[in-house]
């Protein structure tokens, strides 16, 4: 039996099915490559977690108890919309590690096996194109990015070292200079995505990038899953790392879902939020 959550805004109150729910906001038919649709989605507990630190080695981790199949299947919707991924090098280096899981392709997921077909109905590629935004260089392409064919741009600042720089554009992938120094600014990135042909852009890099993104005011729509738990933890990511952000952190709610079965007993709410 399909999964049923409820929905709360706009009115009227309903009760809906969670499968579909973002495929109705067709993300895909809102950008061009003169203006890029941006869009992000995070997943947080209610004290704004979204990973805690291992103490002993300082790396971020995603709680199991922040995860359930119901958001996940909302982030492959996301996902199945999107011309072009951005990504990190952070996150590759945790693959490789085995630390995180894939979430680089269509339909490897049996909840997502649907969103193939969707996707070429909708006269999509087969596969999202994936941006890599890195200041290191220091990052293995996945054996299953290769497999599925997708583009890869990889983009770093006017600083990075050299010689990865050529060591990269030998292996035959365009190294692209998006940022002063060696950081990735979005300012920079996202108009150049633009330029390469891509309008629906899925941010699943980390806080960094979402902060130079809404910075820079190229961010048009938020998702967040908020988890009905207060998870505390000594060490944690929250989803701003910067400094005070002002008018350009003030979003409008667009629509608010509640999942009463949640991580562990706790509700869920999905919502999703315009910044434009």
């Amino acid at each position: 039996m399909q999964k049923q959550i409820f929905r709360l805004y706009p009115a009227p109150f309903a009760e809906v099915p969670l499968s579909g729910l973002y495929l109705q906001h067709r993300v895909f038919t809102l950008g061009s490559p003169q203006k890029p649709f941006v869009y992000a989605n995070f997943l947080a507990s209610l004290d704004g977690r979204i990973a805690l630190e291992d103490l002993h080695t300082g790396q971020p981790y995603l709680p199991k108890s922040l995860t359930t199949p119901a958001d996940f299947r909302l982030f492959l919707e996301l996902e199945a919309q999107a011309d072009c991924l951005i990504t990190h090098g952070g996150y590759l280096r945790a693959l490789a590690e085995g630390r995180l899981g894939n979430i680089l392709q269509i339909g490897t997921h049996p909840s997502g096996a649907d969103l193939v077909p969707w996707r070429r109905q909708q006269g999509l590629a087969p596969q999202p194109a994936i941006a890599i935004a890195s200041a290191s260089l220091d990052f293995v392409i996945p054996d299953s990015v290769r497999t599925h064919r997708q583009q890869v741009f990889i983009f770093t600042g006017e600083g990075a070292d050299p010689d990865k720089v050529t060591a990269w554009r030998k292996e035959g992938y365009p190294v692209i200079f998006a940022g002063r120094d060696t950081l990735v600014e979005g300012r920079r990135l996202i108009p150049i995505l633009g330029e390469l042909g891509f309008r629906s852009i899925y941010l699943i890099a980390g806080p960094a990038m979402l902060d130079t993104v809404v910075r820079s005011g190229h961010l048009q729509r938020l998702y967040q899953t908020i988890t009905h738990q207060l998870m505390g933890g000594e060490a944690f990511r929250t989803m701003v790392p910067g400094p005070e952000l002002g008018p350009a952190g003030h979003l409008t709610l667009r629509t608010l879902h509640y999942d009463p079965a949640g991580p562990g007993g706790a509700g869920q709410w999905f919502a999703c939020f315009d910044n434009q």
